[in-house]
């Protein structure tokens, strides 16, 4: 058997393992392989040609790897799950620790547990996801923020003062009036 049948076969068989697997195992030794079989053609030293193969397998690799793989990372779309890691959502049925409660996301009902109680109606955000279930946490702005949405706004008062000095200057009296209520405060200077 000469040497280009045997470079024939290994490209051959280096082809079909990139094609079974497609995530870029063997395609630059199939080029290099490809090398060596008219390598073969025109010079009998087997180690000359598997010194070819080898190198411009390497070759290949480090030139072309990094370049492949942006190009693939790129064309990778987030699925359905994956693209609401990160996303807002509001609970729906209530979470226990570590039990399973339902939460809205995106539009839609998903199963959901935590590591801490969640009430109903509570904003969460989408950790990570185990199984069919989401890990969420409580969004800490919305603590911050649901005590100043409850409580009303302050009302103006217009508040007039005046201070009156009596004959011991020592003291003085403040009288501040508003428009529903008035008082009257006695201090010392």
């Amino acid at each position: 058997m000469s040497y280009w049948t045997i470079w024939l076969i290994i490209v051959i068989l280096l082809a079909v393992i990139e094609a079974c697997t497609v995530n870029l195992v063997s395609i630059w030794f199939v080029g290099s392989g490809i090398i060596s079989l008219f390598v073969s053609l025109f010079n009998d030293s087997f180690f000359l040609q598997f010194g070819i193969f080898v190198g411009c397998g390497i070759l290949f690799l480090i030139l072309t790897k990094p370049a492949l793989d942006k190009m693939i990372k790129e064309k990778n779309e987030k699925t359905n799950l994956e693209r609401i890691i990160g996303m807002n959502g509001v609970v729906t049925q209530e979470i226990k620790k570590n039990e399973v409660g339902e939460v809205k996301v995106d539009g839609k009902l998903w199963s959901a547990i935590a590591s801490k109680k969640i009430t109903e109606g509570t904003l969460v955000v989408v950790k990570s996801i185990e199984s069919v279930k989401l890990v969420v946490e409580k969004v800490e702005e919305e603590k911050e923020q649901e005590p100043k949405e409850k409580k009303p706004a302050p009302k103006k008062k217009t508040t007039t003062s005046t201070k009156k000095k009596t004959s011991s200057k020592k003291s003085t009296t403040k009288t501040t009036t508003t428009k529903k209520k008035t008082t009257t405060k006695k201090g010392e200077e």
